[in-house]
């Protein structure tokens, strides 16, 4: 059952509260002064746990909550969110999310802020939202999925280069990902097909605005219960520059070279392997991808309004 997204939920009572913080990501005063606002706000029993990497997260989260935490905070971009959602999915603890990484996209769709304080006031007081989650090849995924050109892209905006020029980084790799091969796609929706043709890239969006900012499913919404299936069948630099400006100034899809649709249930076979990713985290090559909507499957703390 989805809570209703007009009715503020009552604040948790401050009691045992996690923090899982990537420690090479920084937003604000950084980690010393997470640990002073949660300890100022009168956080009693603080658990506290920092690792190298996103991958590493899964772990400290499972000891949070065998240890009680009634809260986690995550500290961190999509990547870190992801590995923490897909831990937290099913379970009733709510997620708080400290914005400290490159794109941000979950927070930005939630209206959090890439502000320290307020961030943590909305972690500890913000109304609790169960929102859905989509789940590829058995892992969790907050905003988007996908393969083919957006796989490359991801796999190619190494932590050097994200480091050195952040957002940039992806329009960068896009550049240089621009032209690529078109695949033999077959993708079935809910148990019928609905593609069957030549894509560059097949995307799973849980929201509506996806890597780089680029706003790409108009209709997303995070409780719906669904997600929204987008292919592109663009195959060059004149038809991705025509697409990408027709999602940054329109609808994404007035363009010719994307189809959208929602679903449930989604299956997806490429002739060739692809690279896919989850939330801006590159996996491996797949000819395959079962992917499918989780309903109210993450609790997390929010704005008391939406983001506009």
């Amino acid at each position: 059952m989805l809570v209703d997204p007009d009715r503020p939920a009552p604040a948790v009572a401050v009691g045992t509260v996690a923090v899982v913080a990537h420690r090479k990501k920084n937003l604000g005063g950084g980690l010393d002064e997470l640990r002073a606002a949660l300890v100022g706000a009168g956080v009693e029993h603080l658990l506290w746990y920092e690792v190298p990497k996103s991958r590493k997260a899964p772990k400290k989260v499972r000891k949070a909550l065998d240890k009680g935490a009634e809260l986690v905070f995550v500290w961190g971009g999509d990547g870190m969110v992801q590995r923490c959602a897909d831990t937290l999915a099913g379970t009733r603890t709510p997620m708080a999310i400290l914005p400290a990484g490159t794109a941000n996209l979950f927070a930005t769709n939630l209206g959090i802020p890439e502000d320290l304080r307020e961030a943590v006031r909305i972690g500890l007081h913000g109304r609790r939202r169960r929102l859905d989650l989509g789940k590829l090849n058995g892992e969790h995924f907050a905003v988007m999925a996908g393969a083919g050109f957006d796989g490359d892209l991801i796999r190619e905006a190494d932590r050097e280069m994200k480091g050195r020029l952040g957002r940039l980084a992806y329009v960068w790799t896009g550049l240089r990902h621009v032209r690529g091969e078109l695949t033999r796609t077959r993708i079935t929706v809910d148990g019928a097909l609905w593609f069957d043709g030549e894509a560059s890239c097949v995307l799973f969006g849980n929201v509506g605005t996806i890597t780089g900012g680029i706003p790409a499913f108009d209709d997303a919404r995070p409780d719906s219960g669904s997600l929204e299936i987008g292919v592109s069948t663009a195959s060059g630099a004149v038809d991705w520059a025509r697409t990408l400006g027709k999602m940054a100034t329109g609808r994404s899809d007035d363009s010719k070279f994307v189809r959208i649709t929602r679903g449930r249930k989604v299956k997806v076979r490429f002739a060739d392997p692809k690279t896919y990713e989850l939330d801006g985290g590159a996996r491996s090559k797949a000819r395959k991808l079962k992917v499918r909507a989780v309903p109210a499957a993450l609790t997390v703390s929010c704005p008391d309004r939406d983001a506009e």
